[in-house]
């Protein structure tokens, strides 16, 4: 399925995914004049929560990463394709979750999350690779980058780890790693970063929603903050050089796709300093 909309190309595409036996949405936006530079190679952008990526009148909050008008409004952007991979609905907080939830008033016999392995996996070796095959990409680490938010930016950070010779920019926004904080120190202190890696991270004052209120004791909105710093902390610790992390805190801002949006252009731009 195609839609074409202000020269800018969305295609449709239904992934099987083999481990729960049922198909993905995952949605490619290409950039303008794609079918006319048949020789150009261009850089990849994957996002999370695709609903939430292209169009408000589909995104849980009802406005959208506006991602169409982020590109059409800052030509200065490089040309890239940006891959938009559906959440699994009810299945999404076990998807972006690479560890059992643990941590949480929940009652011990409710099992959440544990599942963020089986998902990027199935991201990295069926998605990316028939985006490589199907389309002109950049297909290199250094033009491979990846976008989430809130759980969507727990899973990024976890592939960037995970799979970081095949990916080499990302996008935090607004990290949710308070609902497994331990087991994710655990993880990120006995890996191996890439230091040639470049992460964009931003977090609000004002961030939470009535979902997080069920899963976390204590102060929501400096819960953010303080997993956002202490990523940023890790990343340092890592050998990730500061020139190549950009950290912003922002003033009154909250948890959801309206803020987000307003600071896609500036994560775009820093992600794609090293794009040739």
């Amino acid at each position: 399925m195609n839609e074409s909309y202000f020269y800018l190309k969305l295609e449709t595409h239904r992934l099987y995914m083999a481990y729960k036996n049922e198909e993905r949405r995952v949605r490619v936006l290409l950039p303008k004049n794609y079918d006319k530079d048949k020789s150009e190679r261009y850089p990849i952008v994957y996002m999370h929560d695709g609903q939430n990526v292209f169009y408000s009148s589909e995104s849980y909050s009802g406005f959208s990463w506006k991602v169409i008008s982020a590109i059409k409004q800052n030509p200065d952007l490089p040309r890239m394709i940006v891959v938009g991979i559906d959440h699994g609905g009810q299945e999404r907080i076990n998807e972006y979750t690479p560890w059992k939830i643990t941590e949480s008033p929940l009652p011990e016999d409710f099992e959440l999350g544990g599942k963020g392995a089986e998902f990027a996996e199935f991201v990295m070796t069926v998605v990316k690779p028939f985006i490589d095959r199907h389309y002109r990409t950049k297909s290199d680490k250094v033009h491979t980058a990846m976008i989430g938010s809130s759980l969507g930016g727990n899973i990024s950070a976890f592939m960037g780890i995970e799979y970081k010779d095949q990916i080499g920019g990302l996008g935090i926004f607004s990290l949710a790693n308070w609902i497994t904080s331990k087991a994710f120190d655990n993880y990120i202190a006995r890996k191996e970063l890439n230091p040639e890696q470049r992460v964009y991270i931003q977090v609000g004052t004002q961030e939470g929603d009535d979902a997080d209120r069920q899963l976390m004791y204590g102060n929501m909105k400096q819960a953010y903050i303080d997993c956002s710093l202490k990523y940023y902390k890790q990343l340092i610790k890592g050998s990730v050089p500061i020139d190549s992390i950009r950290f912003n805190i922002f003033a009154d801002e909250e948890h959801n796709e309206k803020a987000w949006a307003k600071h896609l252009s500036e994560c775009l731009r820093f992600l794609s300093e090293k794009w040739s």
